[in-house]
């Protein structure tokens, strides 16, 4: 999935349930359109909707919309390349998606021990 290197220009995912279009745009350096444009792209991007369809995205959308980020901007893929490479990573068993939250716990507490070290 991501790679450690590429979190550190990204703000920390702060510890929320829901996340606002807005607010994923800014975690993520990406446009809000961009956002909506890649739910059609990637299947496994699917925000709730609620109220006038306003979207509340949850950390694992964050998630995914970092690493699809890094695919496209920071590794070259296309859309299509990239949207293999993630179904590809779908059948890896779950060892890959634990690998990636221990990276993002990890940098998370490098943060804390900077702010208190």
């Amino acid at each position: 999935m991501l790679e450690p290197s590429n979190n550190n220009e990204l703000p920390a995912i702060p510890d929320k349930r829901y996340f606002t279009i807005g607010e994923v745009s800014e975690l993520c350096a990406v446009k809000p359109h961009v956002l909506r444009y890649w739910e059609q792209e990637f299947t496994g991007l699917s925000p709730s909707k609620r109220r006038g369809n306003r979207r509340y995205y949850q950390r694992g959308d964050v998630l995914m919309i970092r690493q699809i980020r890094a695919l496209l901007y920071e590794q070259g893929y296309t859309i299509g390349g990239a949207r293999t490479y993630l179904a590809r990573q779908d059948s890896i068993p779950d060892n890959a998606g634990s690998t990636v939250a221990l990276s993002q716990i990890l940098e998370e507490l490098d943060e804390i021990l900077q702010i208190l070290g």
